[in-house]
């Protein structure tokens, strides 16, 4: 899991990075629920985010105008912004759907990606898309990713209009498709196990890491670096969010059969995942070992495993402290 903050100016996204934020993402919170910043604030922070970072946008809650927003969609591109969110509260399907395809479009050219977005809380609204829906639209717009966030501030946060449970099983089919998945909406510290269970891609925050711990006042950057902490912290396993370690065996022997190795170094799930199963369909007798560097990551590979009825046959941690797991197909 990276982290993302949410920022609204260059003093913000210098407070973000230097609290160790992987991403900044530029939105304006004072334009209707949520909205886009201008595009002179989005240059301005695209020119001092140095290359090793992320600088993304959004667009927040988007009108059913597909030109309109496809054109928003190619000035991002033109930004050269990381990544440019699409978000759909009360729209029809169809709409959210011919939208995110022109906005696909609109990015032909350039390096950035898109990303769907849905809300938690859509359904509170009369004609609001089911959030059920995200990674159904996201894949056949050809999305490189989806984010589901939530609108409400009356104090309910992601969590309270979708269970763990369905989370997880949104993140892991948004992973098996090879999507970057992404998770926010008034999420606490005391909700990083919840999250790290779901372990998606991408933690999004924004008042858990302001100055007085509202979203409207300042992001700073000891309370970044607090949050991004206590985030690694369940990512390397030195908080077990799941009450019990994985224990492992010493591997069997090859007995005669091909071996597989997937390093899993510098991949996110998803890159793990979409490797694993482009590897078994292709062959399916040799047994495959694959390279986990991230704790959180072997608990995805498992439910992927079990989904698709293949044998983990061992798991143990080598000298780097990575994690090596053998999978029979």
């Amino acid at each position: 899991m990276i982290l993302m903050v949410s920022v609204q100016d260059l003093y913000e996204a210098k407070q973000a990075l230097k609290g160790g934020a992987d991403i900044v993402d530029v939105k304006n919170l004072q334009e209707a629920l949520v909205g886009s910043a201008h595009p002179n604030t989005v240059k301005q922070i695209r020119d001092e985010v140095p290359s090793a970072h992320h600088a993304s946008v959004t667009l927040g809650v988007v009108p059913d105008q597909i030109g309109t927003v496809s054109m928003a969609v190619y000035a991002a591109g033109c930004l050269e912004a990381t990544s440019v969110k699409v978000g759909f509260m009360v729209s029809e399907y169809e709409v959210a759907l011919e939208t995110l395809r022109a906005s696909k479009e609109a990015l032909y050219g350039t390096s950035t990606k898109l990303i769907g977005s849905l809300f938690a809380d859509n359904l509170i609204h009369e004609g609001g898309l089911d959030p059920d829906l995200m990674v159904k639209l996201a894949k056949e717009s050809d999305c490189d990713g989806w984010l589901i966030d939530t609108l409400v501030k009356d104090g309910r946060n992601l969590f309270d209009f979708i269970p763990e449970t369905r989370l997880k099983e949104m993140v892991l089919e948004g992973k098996e498709l090879g999507m970057s998945t992404a998770l926010s909406g008034h999420l606490k510290m005391s909700d990083l196990d919840e999250l790290a269970r779901v372990n998606p891609d991408i933690v999004g925050v924004r008042g858990a890491v302001c100055q007085k711990g509202d979203r409207d006042s300042r992001v700073h950057w000891e309370s970044v670096s607090e949050f991004k902490t206590e985030l690694d912290k369940r990512e390397t396993g030195e908080v077990d969010v799941y009450g019990a370690s994985n224990g492992g065996e010493a591997a069997p022997a090859k007995n005669g059969t091909d071996w597989i190795v997937i390093d899993g170094t510098g991949k996110n799930c998803a890159g793990i995942i979409a490797a694993l199963s482009e590897q078994v369909s292709n062959d399916n007798e040799s047994i495959v070992e694959v390279i986990i560097p991230d704790v959180l990551n072997t608990y995805d590979l498992i439910m992927w495993a079990e989904k698709n009825n293949h044998n983990i046959l061992t798991q143990k941690k080598d000298a780097e402290g990575s994690l090596r797991m053998l999978i029979q197909p």
